[in-house]
């Protein structure tokens, strides 16, 4: 999903009727059952032709989404991405896959649903924030890092919380409490009403700030450019630069094929615009390639991934995902698992590349940053540090039907480093977009990039 609207998408995605589930296929498959999911605090019933979600912490359980069955092990959800669960080493131990994220999840068959999901929840304010607090408190990995004493936050807003509150007084009361994360990975939506923040000091990516650098960077950095075109519903743009040089601008990691689209679109407008881009011809001719992500509101990791396959002859590890796994112990997590880039079978770029970044730069535009960290080849970052949100975000709904969502994971470098909450800083710093900039007609970050590839010619 975007973040920028990254958020926002999740709760839309949230927010959608889900359909009934069709009949279920002939005969009964490996996996059918009740599973619980190793982190992400979630339980998955599967059978009758569905998967079903039921969304798990001390303060109770509650049905969440659901997805069809379109074969053995295979489902598809309301937003049209394809989940598949297989089973591993025996037959109460299998792993989840979405096509349209990196890595797995790890999946215990249980023996039966807990009897705490099959009860009717409590739906009053007190128990709305029962549950938000409780998932934070299981799931949330960056209090530490944040600065901020969430048992103390409890005891200071549950006492304003009693049944005769109002929904709108719960939502400002909610917001309050989540303000000190600066977490733009954070947000909760009640009907108009959506609370979301960002890192002090940085702009989130929205329609209007793209629009406006894109103006920008059209008529300054890419007036003398050659073979300008937009690609992907606007949202990546290409130009051929004086002096043999490239200019790849991305906004987003998603929306390439229409709002409503599956990943498989998706991917397959990605990959026509890559080989549209970077043709045999132009990848010889290339002495070095600038990649501007510094208005880039995420979405899909995967589609990140594939991008740094086509900037590389070499196999790499981008990076490795866990989670938070222990509802006591923010320390404990998953085994980190590799994510790799593998050389695609397409035409490639090797070549010295120069990627630009800033506090815009948010959610799978970061994993895309971190992806090109260990790039075999010449890479260089240049701008401001990248805005610090890495993980999926968890969707989840309140008894009252209000929903949230907050991060639960880690991407690890090679050297176990994380860039949560500070951003992927740049290796050249230069202002990113300021009022100063703007006013006087500068880009000094384009103008680095493009000084700092022509002197390694």
């Amino acid at each position: 999903m975007r973040i920028a609207t990254a958020v926002a998408a999740a709760l839309t995605v949230a927010a959608t009727a889900l359909p009934a589930a069709s009949a279920a296929p002939a005969g009964r498959s490996a996996t059918d059952g009740v599973w619980r999911t190793d982190g992400y605090g979630t339980l998955l019933v599967l059978g009758d032709g569905a998967l079903r979600e039921y969304q798990t912490s001390a303060a109770g359980c509650l049905a969440g989404d659901s997805a069809r069955q379109t074969g053995p092990g295979n489902y598809l959800t309301p937003d049209g991405t394809a989940l598949t669960v297989r089973t591993t080493h025996d037959r109460d131990h299998a792993r989840l896959t979405a096509d349209s994220s990196v890595g797995h999840r790890r999946l215990t068959r249980l023996r039966a649903l807990p009897a705490d999901c099959t009860r009717p929840p409590a739906t009053d304010p007190r128990a709305d924030f029962d549950v938000l607090w409780q998932t934070f408190e299981e799931n949330y990995p960056f209090f530490a890092l944040k600065g901020v004493d969430w048992h103390a936050v409890r005891d200071r807003y549950r006492p304003q919380v009693h049944p005769g509150t109002t929904r709108a007084e719960l939502f400002g009361i909610i917001s309050r409490m989540l303000r000190p994360l600066h977490d733009a990975h954070v947000a909760v939506k009640d009907g108009d009403r959506v609370f979301a923040e960002v890192r002090p000091g940085t702009e989130p990516p929205s329609p209007r700030l793209d629009a406006r650098v894109k103006r920008f960077t059209v008529t300054r950095d890419l007036k003398d450019a050659k073979n300008r075109q937009d690609f992907a519903a606007g949202r990546i743009t290409y130009a051929d630069l004086p002096g043999d040089l490239g200019y790849l601008r991305i906004s987003g990691f998603g929306g390439y094929a229409g709002d409503d689209a599956p990943f498989t679109a998706e991917r397959a407008e990605l990959d026509r615009t890559l080989d549209t881009v970077l043709t045999p011809a132009r990848t010889r001719r290339l002495h070095g390639l600038i990649i501007d992500l510094r208005v880039n509101g995420g979405g899909s990791d995967a589609l990140g991934i594939r991008i740094a396959a086509r900037l590389t002859g070499t196999p790499y590890t981008a990076y490795a995902k866990r989670a938070r796994n222990d509802p006591a112990d923010p320390t404990r997590h998953t085994r980190p698992e590799p994510v790799p880039v593998v050389p695609a079978r397409a035409p490639r770029y090797t070549g010295p590349v120069a990627v630009l970044t800033g506090g815009s730069t948010v959610s799978a535009g970061e994993t895309f940053t971190q992806a090109l960290l260990d790039r075999p080849g010449r890479t260089v970052r240049i701008g401001q540090p990248t805005q610090g949100v890495f993980s999926d975000v968890m969707m989840r709904t309140l008894p009252d039907g209000m929903l949230f969502v907050l991060p639960n994971e880690e991407y690890l470098t090679r050297t176990g480093r994380t860039f949560d909450g500070t951003g992927i800083p740049p290796q050249l710093t230069e202002p990113v977009f300021t009022e100063e900039e703007f006013a006087h007609h500068r880009d000094s970050a384009f103008d680095r990039a493009v000084r700092v590839l022509r002197a390694r010619r």
